[in-house]
């Protein structure tokens, strides 16, 4: 029971060191004549971008207060791997604070439209989105889960989806496919969106390696590099899409875009295999390579469904089989560090 309070009040302490230092950073940011909540000059960008370094530094902090030696036992290839991800999830994190304050803004503004703020107010409300913000990250920084990891990459992909739809140039973009929000001035918000989410994913694939080598050791390190390197690849394809825009490199963005597909479900099998005896997961599997075959074909082959339809039901599956799998690595998997005794995760 100490070590909850304990726990709590830590973050009670790390919310308001949060909310203090982003009144104080926002209203010198903000110093000077008032500004407007939304359009030229609007209060929201700077907000944004204080609130997600003020939570990326606060996962840092967590980081270090409560896993600072948890990488000291382990060979060097896995303290890479484990600082590597550490730094990817600390942009994620940065990324999910600042869109979410662009979406507040934006969803805010239609009911705030002429409003302006002057520096203290504004420092204010930076205070508020940092504590915010900041109280998630440091809450992560406690004990990181590969479920963390998950639940920021749907959250990021939702929330930098929806500031992209509410901000794009053309509103009929669903009648074609998502990557219409690529394109022209604003689709900054979508390329930016699912870089990013390719990092979290890449990441996410680390940290379900790191799972499964806590379950079954150093004897499978082989089949984990493999089923790491997959998710690592699919992040890649998936950071390409947003770095290959729909409107300038078409081809490149497609190939970029079923390459990405192709090695999730490429990475679900592995997954699959190496926990053959998992019933749940071998039956999702099949659920999900199955439905996406069918609605491909369906899309594709009979033209029954759009584009924009046929990727938002695939992400859905894939999110759910994910989510799904972390859950079940959650009950099955150890919660303490496992350090390989291997110089290098390909050679014994």
């Amino acid at each position: 029971m100490e070590t909850g309070l304990h726990d709590l009040e830590r973050k009670l302490w790390a919310t308001a060191v949060c909310f203090t230092s982003g009144a104080v950073i926002g209203t010198a940011v903000l110093w000077g004549a008032a500004r407007p909540f939304s359009g030229d000059g609007s209060v929201i960008i700077p907000i944004a971008l204080v609130a997600a370094v003020i939570a990326a530094v606060a996962f840092i902090v967590s980081t270090r207060m409560h896993r600072a030696g948890e990488t000291a036992p382990m060979p060097p290839w896995q303290a890479a791997v484990s600082h590597i991800s550490a730094a990817a999830v600390t942009v994620a994190i940065a990324g999910v604070s600042g869109l979410g304050v662009l979406l507040a803004g934006e969803v805010l503004a239609t009911g705030l439209e002429g409003l302006t703020l002057p520096a203290v107010a504004g420092g204010v409300f930076t205070g508020v989105a940092s504590a915010l913000g900041g109280r998630l990250a440091f809450r992560m920084g406690v004990r990181l889960s590969t479920q963390d990891i998950a639940a920021l990459l749907t959250a990021f992909l939702v929330v930098g989806t929806l500031f992209a739809m509410l901000t794009a140039a053309d509103a009929a973009w669903w009648e074609r496919s998502f990557s219409e929000l690529g394109i022209g001035a604003r689709g900054w918000a979508f390329n930016g969106t699912v870089i990013v989410a390719g990092l979290l994913i890449a990441t996410t694939g680390s940290y379900l390696g790191r799972d499964l080598h806590r379950m079954l050791g150093d004897g499978a390190l082989a089949s984990i590099a493999a089923i790491v390197l997959t998710w690592a690849g699919a992040g890649v394809a998936l950071a390409a899409v947003g770095l290959l825009p729909l409107d300038r490199v078409p081809v490149a963005h497609a190939i970029a875009a079923f390459s990405m597909l192709a090695l999730i479900l490429v990475a679900a099998a592995l997954t699959t295999l190496l926990l053959r005896d998992v019933a749940a997961l071998r039956m999702l599997t099949i659920a999900l390579v199955g439905i996406v075959v069918i609605v491909t074909v369906i899309a594709f082959g009979f033209r029954m469904l759009s584009v924009a339809a046929l990727e938002g039901v695939v992400v859905g599956l894939v999110l759910l089989w994910l989510t799904t799998l972390v859950q079940l690595l959650a009950v099955l998997a150890p919660e303490t560090s496992r350090p390989s005794a291997r110089r290098s995760p390909l050679r014994a």
